[in-house]
């Protein structure tokens, strides 16, 4: 070592800390993209269904919940939802849509995973609670996927990460 700097073969570029570090920075990144990508896709998938945002019919969020309603771990939260089963089914897709488009942009990214963890945790209590077993139900580990980025939010590549960033130069 000179001066402070590795120069040994477990350096990614000089002064930059070993591969551990640098790996370690960028962990939570393609889950983020994934996570994104994803609650994007399922609220947009959602949102151009012209069948799912009905109150009945094949492939209706009205009908998907009124069959869920006596296997759920909360059938008083399909209730509620059964209320209005397209106005549930929409704030379902547009919660998905922003959570999706915080968590790939790494806006307010930590508000974010927590609305994506609760949409996935609801989506478990109630849709699919009766999978069989449990980690048949792709909810569950959704709702885990979020957690790390409630705790770590998004430090790299990110919108929060940029404005942190010019608020420090401001006050320097």
């Amino acid at each position: 070592m000179t001066h402070g700097m590795r120069t040994d073969a477990y350096t990614s570029h000089p002064g930059g800390g070993d591969w551990r570090e640098n790996a370690t920075r960028y962990a939570l990144l393609p889950l983020r993209i994934f996570l994104g990508v994803t609650f994007i896709y399922a609220g947009l998938d959602k949102l151009t269904d012209s069948a799912f945002m009905k109150d009945t019919g094949a492939g209706s969020v009205g009908d998907m919940m009124r069959t869920v309603r006596d296997s759920s771990a909360i059938p008083s939260l399909v209730d509620l939802a059964l209320k209005s089963p397209a106005g549930f089914g929409y704030a379902i897709a547009l919660g998905e849509l922003a959570v999706g488009i915080g968590t790939l942009l790494g806006l307010l990214t930590r508000l974010a995973a927590l609305g994506g963890a609760l949409i996935s945790l609801s989506l478990w209590l109630t849709v699919s609670w009766a999978s069989d077993p449990y980690y048949y139900g792709n909810d569950l580990p959704y709702m885990f996927c979020w957690v790390p980025l409630v705790l770590a939010g998004a430090p790299l590549w990110s919108l929060d990460a940029l404005i942190r960033n010019r608020r420090r130069r401001r006050v320097y």
